[in-house]
């Protein structure tokens, strides 16, 4: 454990005093990768932590309101999106044998534990968060996307925008007919009579 990390906090108050409680909020600048391939947290962006601290007879118990920016892209149109994230984390830091683990479960999750009277939240905050994230961000919920011809933005062309287009399949058909009917492309009436 890093005691620099302006994720950890010291509990030397808390430790082994089943009953008492703490609460603190924080600020703490967001790491660099608190995302997914499409949205998350912009690095160095404040994390606002409601934070209360209690000390249970098995270790301290943590649970915070945890709030976040978000800027990402919207998987259709591909806009800047600007949002927030808003998650509940709880968390046990166990003292050591508190808590009997089968050694043979190899699904058991890693039992956090205080350390040097203090317990780091990263672990917690973190997961919380990039659990949150949505993976398939949309700028608005009918977001029409982009066109596949042509790549403007459907949001903004409106129902008018369009294109003609031809099945691959039958392109050469179309193309040798196109070619066809401008060589037999009917003649007026008037020139009929100067032949």
């Amino acid at each position: 454990m890093d005691t620099r990390s302006p994720f950890v906090v010291g509990v030397h108050d808390l430790v082994r005093r089943p009953g008492a409680m703490r609460v603190k909020e924080l600020g703490i600048p967001a790491p660099a990768d608190l995302r997914n391939e499409v949205i998350g947290v912009p690095e160095g962006a404040e994390i606002a932590v409601d934070l209360r601290l209690e000390s249970v007879v098995e270790g301290v118990l943590a649970t915070a309101q945890v709030t976040a920016p978000l800027v990402g892209e919207c998987v259709r149109c591909l806009a800047t999106i600007e949002d927030e994230t808003d998650v509940e984390v709880t968390e046990l830091f166990a003292y050591p044998g508190a808590i009997q683990v089968d050694p043979e479960d190899t699904e058991a999750e890693e039992i956090a534990e205080p350390h040097e009277d203090a317990v780091d939240l990263e672990q917690a905050i973190r997961d919380a968060i990039v659990l949150d994230l949505p993976f398939q961000p949309r700028c608005r919920p009918d977001c029409a996307g982009l066109c596949p011809q042509c790549g403007t933005d459907l949001n903004a062309a409106g129902p008018e925008h369009s294109h003609d287009v031809v099945d691959a399949r039958w392109a050469a058909l179309v193309e040798a007919f196109g070619e066809a009917s401008a060589e037999t492309k009917p003649t007026t009436s008037g020139e009929e009579s100067d032949r």
